[in-house]
């Protein structure tokens, strides 16, 4: 569980500072016009920080670091998490400098795309693993409350 709190607040603290990266950036050079920067800030805090704050919070219930699973999930999740934002943050300080990003930035980014894909996946399916099973009413079981209920009267 510590090592979710921990990510949680390591991008709590990357989101603040990308945050400030981006106005002052943005200020020095004096730039006006859209950039990915402008994004960074709250991709790092919604889909770290929140999004740790609620895998700690599913833990708590379900126990999710007891399946092999998620330790999968983890570090692919982190993975993909810094390499989109990364790219993030590259494309839009080339933008702001006025430089052209190329091609290889956009696949890096779809490449970090497609692990946050993946380890969300590893989630759901140690999520779905990890909930209790739930007993379906029978018949038999229905029929017993029945008469217990109406021999109560």
């Amino acid at each position: 569980m510590k090592k979710l709190l921990n990510a949680a607040h390591l991008y709590m603290i990357l989101g603040v500072v990308s945050g400030l990266y981006y106005r002052e950036l943005t200020k020095a050079e004096h730039f006006t016009g859209q950039t990915q920067l402008g994004v960074v800030h709250t991709h790092v805090l919604a889909l770290g920080t929140l999004f740790f704050l609620v895998v700690l919070a599913l833990e708590k219930l379900f126990s999710l670091t007891a399946s092999a699973l998620f330790g999968w999930f983890f570090w692919i999740y982190n993975a993909g998490l810094v390499i989109t934002v990364g790219t993030m943050t590259l494309h839009g300080t080339l933008t702001v400098l006025g430089h052209d990003s190329g091609a290889a930035v956009a696949g890096t980014a779809g490449l970090g795309h497609i692990l946050l894909t993946a380890g969300l996946v590893l989630l759901f399916i140690t999520i779905g693993k990890r909930l209790p099973a739930q007993p379906q009413a029978s018949a038999a079981g229905a029929t017993t409350v029945a008469h217990a209920t109406l021999r109560d009267r």
